[in-house]
C-alpha cells in the first residue's frame, strides 16, 4: 500500500476514493463538500489530511458508516484489500443491520398503473369531462 507523500497523512478525499466508499474521487470530493463526510466529529474540506487513528463519519443515505483508518492509500485497490482500510465501529453495524431490517420490512408504494389510458378509456375521461 503506497502512503501519501509525507508518508503519514493523506487527502480525506483521496482516501475515500481509494477505500472504496465511492466510486470516484470527484464523488468523494462532493461528498465531503456537502458535509456527508466528518473527521473527528468535526466537518472538513476534501484537503484536510487524515492520518492513522482518525474517526471517519461517511453518510451514504439511508445508511451512515462510523470507522477508523487503520491504512493510508492515495491508489485505489481492490475491494478485497481496501477492507483492511478501516475497521468500522460495533455501534455502526448494528445500527446499519437494524436500519436494513427495517427497510426490508417496511411496505413498498408502487405503481399499479397499466400506464398510458386506452382509446376506450379516453372516450369514458371525455364523457365524465363534458358531463354526459
Amino acid at each position: 500500500m503506497s502512503t501519501g507523500p509525507s508518508g503519514d497523512k493523506v487527502r480525506t478525499d483521496r482516501w475515500l476514493w481509494a477505500a472504496r466508499f465511492f466510486k470516484t474521487r470527484s464523488l468523494a470530493a462532493e461528498a465531503v463538500d456537502g458535509g456527508k463526510v466528518q473527521v473527528n466529529g468535526t466537518r472538513v474540506r476534501r484537503s484536510k489530511m487524515i492520518a492513522v487513528g482518525d474517526l471517519l463519519r461517511i453518510t451514504k443515505p439511508p445508511y451512515e458508516f462510523a470507522i477508523e483508518v487503520l491504512q493510508l492509500a492515495e491508489h485505489r485497490v481492490s475491494a478485497k484489500l481496501a477492507q483492511d482500510f478501516y475497521a468500522e465501529t460495533a455501534d455502526s453495524v448494528r445500527a446499519r443491520e437494524l436500519l436494513s431490517a427495517q427497510l426490508k420490512y417496511q411496505p413498498s408504494t408502487s405503481y399499479e398503473g397499466k400506464g398510458r389510458p386506452t382509446k376506450r378509456d379516453r372516450r369514458e375521461i371525455d364523457r365524465f369531462k363534458r358531463g354526459r
